[in-house]
């Protein structure tokens, strides 16, 4: 098994900044990781996703700019920094791993995929 502990939200103005984290409970050679977000009465969609060489093959159309996705492979942590946020980027935002597949460029990839997910940490930007 492979454990996913998200954490890094809270309540910011709009135009502020959070950084998310996902840290692994276990070092892993290969994997994908999304960043999901979801938003109250919509679907999930994926913010971003990065690789275990620490590429990041896509990003939401609306975050381009403003979110960046990283790793740090010595903690075992994948970090989402989001900066200008506004109110349309509230949501919980989730990390799910998957064992098999490599990052797809797309806004809503196939949940089926990701394997473990963490518990969601809530991000409200409100003034």
């Amino acid at each position: 098994q492979v454990h996913l502990v998200d954490s890094g939200g809270g309540l910011v103005q709009p135009g502020g900044s959070l950084r998310l984290s996902c840290a692994l409970s276990t070092t892993l050679d290969y994997y994908a990781i999304t960043w999901f977000r979801q938003a109250p009465g919509k679907e999930r969609e994926g913010v971003t996703c990065i690789a275990s060489d620490h590429s990041v093959t896509h990003y939401l159309d609306s975050v381009k700019g403003r979110f960046t996705a990283s790793s740090n492979d010595a903690k075992d942590t994948v970090y989402l920094q989001m900066n200008n946020l506004n109110p349309e980027d509230t949501g919980v935002y989730t990390c799910a791993i998957d064992l098999l597949y490599y990052c797809a460029d797309d806004d809503r990839p196939k949940t089926s995929n990701y394997e473990y997910w963490g518990q969601g940490t809530q991000v409200t930007v409100a003034s």
